[in-house]
């Protein structure tokens, strides 16, 4: 019995999934010493230069977070995950037009 071509596209799709996922949580990770570094101007401290270089990394590492988080933050996030993985999809992907059928 041969694989059907979905079989393989399907677990494509599932390991894509998975490295952003355990990408994002290292992401998070990263940012641990954060907001205490961001705080520590807050309350009358001085950045050293060694700080002020985790804090452009630290923002780096944000950015790329972001996007993730942007659609969490919206009321009726939950609504809209469809929708925005639709246009992901749309964005990523150019599709072929489906063949017409000649009429009989």
């Amino acid at each position: 019995m041969s694989k059907a071509p979905d079989d393989t596209a399907f677990k494509r799709m599932l390991a894509a999934q998975k490295n952003q996922a355990k990408q994002f949580v290292a992401d998070l990770l990263r940012m641990r010493g954060l907001m205490p570094l961001l705080m520590k101007h807050r309350n009358g401290g001085i950045w050293t230069p060694e700080e002020k270089r985790e804090l452009l990394h630290q923002m780096r590492i944000l950015s790329r977070v972001s996007p993730y988080l942007l659609f969490l933050l919206l009321p009726g996030s939950a609504l809209l995950l469809p929708a925005y993985a639709w246009w992901l999809d749309r964005r990523r992907n150019t599709r072929r037009p489906l063949p017409v059928a000649a009429p009989e």
